[in-house]
């Protein structure tokens, strides 16, 4: 790898981080203590939410949420082609059907006309979804109160796959408030906004469900004995009232995140920079960054570029070029559908052309802090140099 590697995102870790960490660890509990439900307090302010959940990895806090929404055999989970794997996996994981909703080619996000004239078929076939799963490609907001209008007409609820989308916002208020969804997911992977290594968290303004989802996070347990549904023996005493999972946190990534979390606005401000340096950069070339919708101020956690050229073999040219250069480019994402697993469910090639579309010519440029406007212009003048010939 060359020593001028820039990968498309990476952790941003500071000697206060550091600190943060350490002093949990030489506490008395780097486990279900103080730090997880403090963390929770801290990001159920930061995004106006009434409660939080903290998992393991937003992909479990996916499968919580559609447990908690009742999901089950015999419903039907939709979400985007253009997202990973898990937007869909939970489920299927409940034991579900799942089904996609084509994008906006200019946002990359779900295309709502696509969507309602797919939501007025299935209300004729009597195929609705039980659950709507928006995803917020590359810290884009998708449209969510014209989505939260569909779900009363027809009757779905929804669960916002906001993985890219920490610290952005719809309509002047922050991404993860719930207004429109009955829970909000967000990531901590070391290259998404803020970082706990690996976890996730799952917002919601009702107790039931963050109720629901504690219990299912740890094994189906109570310790509360109010909650007893048995005899209570003892204060060792707890009850597993049905079957869950180890979803939980650790204290000492609850401090990380927490820690990180109090220089959120930073941490976006920086990627907005960094974002609108690139489209100067960028302007005249035969390429476009993806859009960031009207009302939506973006995390920007990915800047896409789509070629104007459409062939993949034109793509795919580009892309090893960029990576022998030393830039560490992604496609964000191969479309779900396509993913073999999901062959073998019906999908072919031409379902959703809209996303095939997108994924032989999309690419996902170098974005972190700490990434300098020289290095951006390295890598505008290997594009220049690729796309100008």
């Amino acid at each position: 790898m060359p020593n001028h590697y820039l990968p498309y995102g990476c952790q941003n870790i500071t000697e206060s981080d550091i600190a943060a960490v350490v002093n949990v660890l030489r506490g008395p509990m780097i486990t279900q203590g103080s730090y997880v439900p403090e963390f929770e307090r801290a990001f159920s302010a930061k995004t106006s939410s009434q409660y939080a959940v903290a998992v393991n990895s937003a992909t479990s806090a996916l499968h919580l949420a559609c447990l908690a929404l009742g999901l089950g055999p015999g419903d039907w989970l939709w979400t985007s082609p253009i997202s990973f794997v898990a937007s869909a996996n939970c489920g299927l994981y409940c034991g579900a059907s799942v089904d996609f909703v084509d994008i906006n080619p200019s946002t990359g996000l779900i295309c709502l006309k696509s969507l309602q004239k797919k939501l007025i078929q299935a209300e004729r076939l009597g195929r609705l979804p039980k659950v709507l799963v928006p995803v917020h490609l590359t810290g884009s907001s998708c449209d969510m109160e014209s989505i939260g209008a569909l779900a009363n007409r027809y009757g779905f609820t929804v669960l916002e796959d906001a993985s890219h989308a920490v610290g952005g916002s719809y309509k002047s208020a922050p991404v993860g408030n719930c207004k429109y969804s009955h829970i909000c997911v967000f990531s901590f992977h070391p290259v998404k906004i803020i970082t706990t290594g690996e976890g996730g968290i799952a917002t919601t303004n009702s107790p039931e469900l963050a109720q629901r989802m504690r219990d299912l996070r740890s094994h189906g347990i109570t310790k509360d004995k109010n909650r007893f549904k048995c005899r209570v023996e003892g204060p060792w005493s707890y009850e597993q009232q049905e079957l869950g999972f180890n979803y939980r946190m650790t204290d000492f990534q609850a401090a990380l995140g927490n820690n990180q979390l109090q220089r959120l606005e930073s941490i976006v401000f920086q990627r907005n920079q960094l974002f609108k340096h690139y489209q100067t950069l960028l302007d005249l070339l035969p390429l476009r960054l993806l859009d960031i919708p009207d009302e939506v101020a973006s995390s920007v956690h990915l800047a896409v570029i789509r070629l104007d050229n459409p062939e993949a073999k034109h793509h795919r040219e580009v892309f090893e070029s960029l990576r022998k250069e030393g830039f560490g480019v992604q496609l964000h994402y191969t479309p779900i559908h396509l993913q073999p697993y999901y062959r073998k469910f019906g999908f072919v090639e031409s379902d959703f052309p809209e996303a095939e579309a997108y994924a032989i010519n999309a690419i996902s440029l170098p974005l972190y802090p700490g990434l300098s406007k020289q290095q951006q212009l390295r890598v505008a003048k290997s594009l220049a140099n690729l796309l100008t010939k």
